[in-house]
């Protein structure tokens, strides 16, 4: 795919089964973490698989202007040689995070305990989310962040000269604004604890041990409570980014609700904290199978196995899964106007501060292809009207969001008459790959004049 500022309008019609191996590229949260992580380590750190898309792009160019040294070697391969815990200069310009929240606000969180200042601004969808959820915390460390009204970038935040250990509680379920908070807390001195009443994905944890950070993970009365000391050295080490379930969920959906179809994804992460679309797929009956299960990197893998599933149920799906699968709740919205009976998802309102409103972006164009779709503040609920009963025949707005425009695409595969998007260059951001991957397996995807 192109990049993300380029408009790709884009239309998908139902064809021949999907069959073959969908190599998806690897976890995007993972390799975020793997490079900044890498700037904050004394040494070389090197990374295989990591996501080449425009979002990780913009994170490695921003460790690049924090001072690190961040080098390309040939496809998803890279290295760090990274200043350490406290050692980030104050960069020259403004930094550009592009279309990615997890990106600017986990960078936030690494600078903010260092004294120096940097000014984030993003594209059009990024600029218009809010980071008070992040500004906040941080201020409670001594940073200062001034930016728009309604906190939103561009925004320009000054590092606390003389930080302090924080114990932050999460108001809601946010793996960016934990992830913030512990990277902000690894240049205070002592311990920042953070705690949270629902488990949100867990690869900062898991990398912060792995790079050598003194960080403990214990369940209390008050939730889960990660306990972090202030100041280590971390080690460089080498970091193999296992496939991304995110981008694994659109191939293996896909797979679901084509007839005739069997796709193989091979490597992808099992995180316990990410599973939460492929444990609801099985509940609505879903044909999923896991294979050659793993370890790699620290994180569980397998690969997954998806045939058509023509007799899936809608179910519900409780509040508290939401943490574990806030990314999937678009493509599972596709799968569930597949099935049969209606599928109710709870808890999600997080959905409508994403990179659009996603609640109200799925819920019109589901409604625009024949199906119905009720919504509210921080739940939607999508008629099933089961497989191959999907009217299609809409144009989808995406609101440059990459999951909507590969979400409709998706459902354009299996619906009576083609789905079109207005745009899908954003896909460029998470799944660069996303078009020919399809297409190799069979996927009618083809691009439109404008």
């Amino acid at each position: 795919m192109a990049a993300h500022d380029e408009q790709i309008p884009m239309e998908a019609r139902a064809g021949a089964p999907l069959r073959g191996t969908a190599q998806v590229p690897g976890d995007k949260s993972i390799s975020h973490r793997a490079l900044i992580l890498g700037a904050l380590a004394v040494g070389e750190t090197r990374i295989s698989g990591l996501l080449e898309g425009q979002d990780v792009l913009d994170t490695a160019a921003a460790m690049r202007a924090f001072g690190a040294e961040v080098v390309r070697h040939g496809p998803g391969e890279w290295s760090v040689h990274g200043v350490g815990v406290g050692g980030f200069a104050e960069p020259e310009d403004v930094i550009d995070c592009g279309n990615s929240g997890t990106g600017v606000r986990l960078v936030m969180g690494a600078m903010a305990t260092t004294p120096i200042t940097a000014t984030f601004t993003g594209d059009a969808s990024l600029r218009a989310r809010p980071m008070g959820r992040i500004t906040d915390p941080l201020a409670l460390f001594g940073a200062r962040a001034v930016g728009r009204e309604g906190g939103r970038l561009p925004m320009t935040l000054t590092g606390a000269a003389d930080p302090v250990p924080v114990r932050y509680e999460l108001p809601v379920p946010s793996a960016q604004v934990k992830s913030a908070v512990l990277l902000a807390g690894l240049n205070a001195p002592g311990e920042t604890v953070v705690i949270e009443r629902e488990a949100t994905r867990d690869h900062t944890e898991r990398m912060l041990a792995g790079f050598g950070a003194e960080i403990s993970v214990e369940e209390s009365s008050e939730g889960r409570v990660i306990t972090l000391a202030g100041q280590p050295e971390l080690r460089a080490q080498e970091i193999h980014v296992p496939r991304d379930p995110s981008s694994a969920a659109f191939p293996v959906c896909a797979a679901l609700i084509v007839p005739g179809s069997d796709v193989l994804v091979p490597g992808i992460s099992l995180n316990p904290t990410r599973a939460g679309l492929f444990e609801t797929l099985c509940e609505m009956g879903a044909d999923l199978t896991y294979e050659n299960e793993r370890e790699a990197g620290g994180e569980p893998v397998a690969d997954l196995r998806a045939r058509y599933s023509p007799a899936m149920k809608g179910v519900e799906v409780p509040p508290g899964r939401a943490p574990s699968m806030i990314d999937e709740y678009p493509i599972l919205a596709v799968v569930a106007a597949n099935a049969e009976g209606v599928t109710r998802m709870l808890g999600v309102g997080e959905l409508r501060v994403k990179e659009c409103d996603r609640i109200d972006a799925m819920a019109k164009g589901l409604r625009a292809c024949g199906v119905a779709v009720e919504e509210g503040p921080d739940s939607m609920a999508v008629q099933g009207l089961g497989a191959g009963n999907v009217p299609g025949g809409a144009t989808c707005e995406t609101r440059l969001d990459h999951r909507i425009a590969m979400s409709f695409l998706v459902l354009g595969l299996a619906a009576q008459r083609p789905v079109a998007v207005d745009d899908a260059g954003p896909v460029a951001t998470s799944f660069p790959v996303f078009e020919p991957l399809m297409k190799a397996l069979g996927a009618a995807i083809m691009r439109k004049n404008r």
